[in-house]
């Protein structure tokens, strides 16, 4: 080929990479997903087994997680990745669920089975969600721990994940029990057992802010023990409680038919209550600390309770925390509401922290509640952290990501089947500021850059090899010379 219709060929494959470089650029930037919620039920009827007069069980729930609309676990907190040029989807929820049926006469249960960290991964058309799994064998007895277990397939019903919105949301996807997730689930149903349906919405950040967050700090960092306060006071603190799980389903359900309010500065975090602003010290494995933030439940048949004030003190690993009471059975100020078992205090990185400690109504606290539960009846978990040090950061809340909104535009090949007609699309309109695209190079002209560049290269290739035909035969010094 001669010297210059190389040089032609040579420039316009480079014009063509140029203009294909930028969306393979983008292609291979995924985002990051950061909030959002999981609510799944498992299987209504295993927790209906469970509850029932069969099994004579029940559940709690940990790391956060709540219930919503009676049956229904919410798991929070989603963290991954979503690619919306291909629909990739990748996101862990945080939060467990224990089920325990079946007690034995020896205090032990033989239904005993965990699941916690749902995850969700989508590729292509394909679905699946994993879980980690704790469980007792039906018939063996024998306990088994597995992380990030297969356990049930997802049914897409031809939702297209691909988009650049700020919101990921799917409604009511089928699930199917997995062979792995059937030998978890110790044995109580076989694979291909249909699951109550996943149902999901998840934060996706925009690309600008990503590449802003990663930028690394050029503050040398500085030992945390450098940077304690004097005389033990502490920087700040909260109190994470949601007093109990079923007196919360009592107020908000049929009988009492109230709700909840809070006040001062209390934060709703799903499954328990915020109480910030913590002040106070800590020496020695001791504190003493007091909160902001106030909760009132209201509803029929005289219900009225004020908590606020909220107090925390722990003196050789024994904790109780108190708050001011206004009930129409109790008023009084510095209640002792409940006891727990906090451990060895020691800070680390700046914190001092009680991660989900059981708690014990204390008799003061069965007057708060008008004597509804008896002391000593196990209350929600106590969590706390308090700051050493300015920069110490204290835990987050839950992290629920923002509310699922319905689409701007009907989209009825993106719904979930005929028990869902209006569900929500895969991807939203494009949010966080972005103008639709997010920065990304646009598929579609791309393509027809690329495949006009090309059709001109293969145009000019052909007259020249036409001009080159229609030339007296070179001599090989002439091609030489170019």
């Amino acid at each position: 080929m001669p010297a210059r219709l190389r040089v032609l060929v040579t420039v316009l494959c480079a014009a063509v990479l140029s203009a294909l470089l930028p969306a393979a650029a983008a292609h291979a930037e995924s985002r990051t997903v950061r909030g959002g919620r999981l609510d799944w039920g498992i299987k209504s009827s295993f927790q209906r087994y469970v509850t029932g007069p069969v099994a004579k069980g029940g559940y709690s729930l940990s790391g956060g997680a709540a219930t919503v609309g009676g049956s229904t676990f919410r798991f929070h907190s989603a963290a991954g990745t979503y690619d919306g040029d291909t629909g990739a989807f990748r996101a862990a929820f945080s939060g467990g669920v224990h089920f325990l049926g079946h007690r034995t006469g020896t205090g032990t249960h033989q239904l005993d089975l965990t699941l916690s960290r749902p995850t969700v991964s989508i590729a292509g058309s394909t679905g699946t969600l994993y879980v980690d799994v704790t469980s007792k064998a039906k018939d063996t007895g024998t306990v088994t721990t597995s992380r990030q277990v297969p356990f049930a397939a997802l049914s897409l019903g031809g939702i297209d994940m691909r988009g650049g919105g700020s919101t990921v949301a799917l409604n009511n996807l089928p699930a199917t029990l997995t062979a792995e997730g059937a030998r978890s689930f110790a044995g109580y149903y076989t694979a291909g057992t249909a699951l109550d349906p996943v149902s999901l919405s998840a934060d996706v950040q925009a690309a600008a802010r990503q590449r802003q967050e990663k930028q690394p700090s050029s503050t040398p960092a500085e030992s945390p023990e450098s940077r304690r306060t004097p005389d033990g006071a502490i920087e700040d603190g909260a109190v994470d409680w949601g007093v109990r799980r079923t007196f919360r389903e009592y107020v908000t359900g049929d009988i009492a038919d109230g709700t909840w309010a809070l006040t001062a500065g209390a934060q709703d975090g799903g499954a328990l209550f915020r109480f910030p602003g913590g002040e106070g010290t800590y020496e020695n494995g001791a504190l003493t600390a007091a909160f902001d933030g106030a909760v009132r439940f209201t509803g029929a048949h005289g219900l009225d309770l004020s908590l606020s004030g909220v107090r925390a003190e722990v003196q050789g690993g024994e904790g109780t925390l108190y708050a001011d009471v206004k009930s129409p059975d109790l008023n009084g100020r510095k209640v002792p509401l409940v006891t727990f078992t906090a451990g060895d205090l020691k800070p680390a990185d700046g914190l001092v922290k009680v991660t989900e400690a059981p708690a014990k109504l204390t008799a003061r606290g069965a007057e708060a509640f008008g004597g509804i539960y008896q002391a000593g009846t196990e209350m929600d978990p106590v969590s706390l952290a308090v700051a050493l040090t300015a920069d110490a950061e204290l835990p987050a809340l839950p992290d629920l990501g923002s509310a699922p909104t319905a689409s701007a535009s009907p989209q009825p090949e993106k719904t979930t089947g005929p028990d869902n007609p209006a569900a929500e699309p895969v991807a939203g309109a494009a949010g966080d500021g972005d103008n639709g695209d997010n920065g990304d190079f646009p598929a579609l002209p791309v393509s027809l850059t690329a495949g006009a560049l090309l059709l001109v290269a293969a145009a000019l290739v052909a007259v020249a090899v036409r001009r080159r035909r229609a030339r007296p035969a070179a001599s090989p010094s002439d091609a030489d010379h170019g």
